[in-house]
């Protein structure tokens, strides 16, 4: 519970001691939910009495598994849409009377989602907590959420991490640098099944090179990444490549590695579950890559980071660490969020960063570790 003086003057909008049990709803993609980590966290640091659930997308669940402070991680299955309208309804039906069981006292919704509205009223819960978004402004989302956290008023001007935990400051915490890191929990059988995967090939004896995005847009030049590589192997470097077991990724990795061979190089690309992506990232002196879930799990799990940016916005997105490097472009355009300049799949600002540019990084990276 929070001593400081100045407590006794700011608005306590929850009375802590009547909340027993916490639902947090973020149904977004895996960086996003790996980002949102902290919030339980701050919670059980804050109020240790209290029992914290998650409720996210089953793909994504992997990113919280074996969180300390979350009690129970509740699921919602995208493939529950495929199995036509009865079998969807029952499962929506089933984890509505799921979530209503647990009595909870307080839902905390970490995006704009009506779904998490709708799970508010269905479970009855005394307080509500949300972003204030534009375009929820209607009656019924502010009788849901009467405790409405800001958001950045200019765009990407504060980072995810920062964003989720102001619905903690709306809600009456003090924030403390201890109830920032990003919290990852990897079991030793993870790890030791990314060693066998990964043989002939220490542990911090290797760089991860996760070159692909789910997001074509977000993606270096393939010759780029190719003299990457013989610059590093050259170097001496075990370089790992991986990548997810996406078609248009594994062309993609096809087509950085095509004529490369080296017994230094390692491809295990669409060979890795999230949770053994993440154990390689944790065993690795150094990962590099672009704006996608790698680098934040770099982050969570303390591996330096070498991130490239183009159209997305490093200030909101950007490896939560101090060991990460990121590059950008001096684009003046830049973040856009487009699909590419004019949406034609191909990001100029990101295409412009040069090898040596990415190289150097990389040797500083190396150095200061």
């Amino acid at each position: 519970m929070t001593t400081s003086p100045l407590y006794d003057y700011l608005p306590h909008p929850i009375d802590w001691a009547k909340v027993q049990r916490v639902l947090v709803i973020k149904l977004r993609h895996h960086g996003d939910v790996l980002l949102s980590s902290p919030v339980y966290q701050t919670l059980k640091n804050h109020h240790p009495h209290l029992t914290v659930d998650a409720l996210v997308y089953t793909d994504t669940a992997p990113m919280l598994q074996g969180h300390p402070a979350i009690d129970t991680l509740h699921s919602i299955d995208k493939k529950w849409k495929k199995l036509g309208t009865f079998k969807h309804i029952a499962h929506e039906a089933a984890l509505i009377k799921t979530l209503r069981h647990q009595q909870y006292d307080l839902v905390i919704n970490l995006t704009e989602s009506r779904r998490g509205a709708w799970i508010k009223w269905a479970t009855k819960a005394q307080y509500g907590v949300a972003g204030n978004y534009k375009n929820r402004q209607d009656k019924s989302w502010k009788k849901a959420f009467p405790i409405r956290y800001h958001l950045p008023r200019f765009g990407n001007t504060r980072h995810t991490v920062e964003v989720h935990l102001d619905a903690l400051r709306k809600a009456g915490l003090i924030i403390k640098p201890q109830d920032k890191p990003l919290i990852l929990e990897l079991s030793e059988q993870e790890y030791q099944t990314a060693r066998q995967l990964r043989s002939n090939v220490d542990d911090k004896n290797f760089i991860v090179l996760h070159p692909t995005s789910r997001w074509l847009f977000k993606t270096w030049r393939i010759e780029h990444y190719r003299s990457l590589i013989q610059q590093l192997l050259a170097d001496g470097h075990q370089v790992v490549i991986t990548a997810a077991p996406d078609k248009v990724e594994m062309g993609l990795v096809e087509g950085i590695l095509d004529g490369i061979s080296h017994p230094s190089l390692h491809n295990l690309a669409g060979q890795l579950s999230l949770r053994s992506l993440a154990a390689t990232i944790a065993q690795a002196k150094l990962m590099v890559g672009v704006d996608s879930v790698p680098m934040h799990i770099a982050a969570a799990v303390d591996t330096p980071c070498v991130a490239l940016f183009g159209p997305s916005g490093d200030i909101e997105w950007a490896p939560w660490s101090d060991k990460a490097r990121v590059l950008t472009s001096n684009h003046t355009c830049r973040p856009c969020g487009y699909d590419g300049c004019g949406g034609g799949k191909i990001s100029e600002c990101l295409a412009s960063i040069s090898v040596d540019t990415v190289y150097q990084a990389i040797q500083e990276q190396l150095t200061d570790d």
